[in-house]
C-alpha cells in the first residue's frame, strides 16, 4: 500500500497543485487502517515540497496525517520520541529553505498534541519559530498572513499557540529560552509596523515567564511514559514494586501525584511565590533590556505591567 500511495502522490502533485478532490483520494488511500506508514509519512512531504500552490484543505491534510504519525504512531502514544523527533526535524531541512507555512503548522501541531517532545525539538521548534516570524510570507492556514521584517496578527496567533502548548519548554507557561526569543524578536522588529497584538503577548509571554507558576513535573519523558504503559499492559507486575521504583526514580512526581509535596508547601502556596521575581530574575530581565542600550515602548509597558503586580 505504501508503495502504491507513494506514486499516487507523485501524480497528483505532478503539476504543482492538488485538487480538493485529490486530497480526499489521497486521504483515503493514507487512512484506510487508520494508520500512517513512514512511508506515507515520507511521501505526503514530498508532495507537500513539490506543491507551488498549497490550499487550506491541503494544509488541513498535511498537518493531521503527519500530526498523527509523529504524535501517535509509535508507543506509548503522546510522547514523540528521539528518532521521530529527529525524522520530523530532517524531512523539515530537506530542501535547506525555510519552514514552509504546512511546515510551521505541523511543528505547533505536534506540540499541542503531544504530551512531551525531546528538548532538541524544542529548541528546534524556537528556532523555526523565529524564522518564520522574521522572513516568512504568505498566507497563513487561517486566512492571515506572514510578513517578513514585522509581526503581524496571524504570526502573534502562531507564537501564543507555539509558546503555550502543552509539550513546549514549560507547559502552561512560557520558558526562559521562549521569553527571550520575545526580546529577540522584540528587539529586530522595534522600528516595523507591528500588529497592536505583539504588544500584548511580549509583555504577557515575558510576565509569565518571570511571575507565571508552572508544574515542574507537569510532563514527563518518552522512557518514563514507556515504563507507565508497560506497567499498564503487564498484569503481573507488582503495584508495590512498580510505586517503590516510581518514587525513587522521581521523588517530586510521586509526591505530586500522591498529595506529598517535599516542600510541604500547598500547590496555592506555590503559585503565589512564583508571582515574586527573584534576584536571579531581575538580573536576567536587566541583561534583556540593556541589550539595546535603552528602555524602548515594549520594555517599558512590561516593567509597567509587572510594577503594577
Amino acid at each position: 500500500m505504501s508503495v502504491h500511495f507513494g506514486e499516487l502522490a507523485k501524480k497528483v502533485g505532478a503539476n504543482g497543485t492538488v485538487s480538493s478532490e485529490e486530497i480526499l483520494v489521497l486521504r483515503r488511500e493514507a487512512w484506510p487502517d487508520g494508520r500512517i506508514s513512514q512511508a506515507e509519512a515520507e511521501a505526503i512531504f514530498a508532495l507537500d515540497r513539490q506543491l507551488e500552490s498549497k490550499s487550506s484543505e491541503w494544509v488541513d491534510f498535511f498537518v493531521e496525517a503527519l500530526g498523527e504519525y509523529v504524535v501517535n504512531q509509535r508507543a506509548p502514544a503522546g510522547y514523540v520520541d528521539r528518532e521521530n523527533a529527529s525524522w520530523l526535524m530532517m524531512q523539515i531541512d530537506h530542501d535547506g529553505s525555510l519552514c514552509s507555512m504546512s511546515e510551521v503548522e505541523l511543528l505547533v501541531r505536534v506540540f499541542e498534541r503531544a504530551s512531551n517532545v525531546p528538548q532538541a525539538l524544542k529548541d528546534y521548534a524556537i528556532s523555526q519559530m523565529e524564522l518564520a516570524v522574521l522572513e516568512g510570507t504568505g498566507p497563513t492556514r487561517d486566512g492571515g498572513q506572514l510578513a517578513a521584517g514585522n509581526v503581524t496578527a496571524a504570526e502573534v496567533k502562531l507564537l501564543r499557540r507555539a509558546i503555550f502548548a502543552p509539550a513546549s519548554e514549560r507547559p502552561a507557561a512560557v520558558g526562559r529560552k521562549e521569553a527571550e526569543m520575545l526580546f529577540r524578536l522584540k528587539d529586530a522588529t522595534l522600528e516595523a509596523d507591528n500588529a497592536p497584538e505583539w504588544q500584548q503577548l511580549f509583555v504577557q509571554g515575558v510576565a509569565n515567564y518571570l511571575q507565571g507558576y508552572s508544574d515542574s513535573n507537569a510532563q514527563i519523558s518518552h522512557e518514563r511514559a514507556q515504563e507507565l504503559e508497560h506497567f499498564m499492559n503487564e498484569s503481573r507486575s507488582s503495584v508495590g514494586g512498580f510505586l517503590g521504583r516510581m518514587a525513587k526514580a522521581s521523588p517530586a512526581a510521586f509526591g505530586q501525584v500522591f498529595g506529598r509535596r517535599d516542600n510541604g508547601t500547598s500547590r496555592l502556596e506555590d503559585v503565589v511565590a512564583a508571582e515574586a521575581v527573584t534576584h536571579a530574575e531581575r538580573e536576567w530581565l536587566d541583561a534583556q533590556i540593556d541589550a539595546n542600550g535603552r528602555v524602548d515602548a515594549y520594555e517599558r509597558a512590561l516593567l509597567d505591567f509587572l510594577a503594577e503586580d
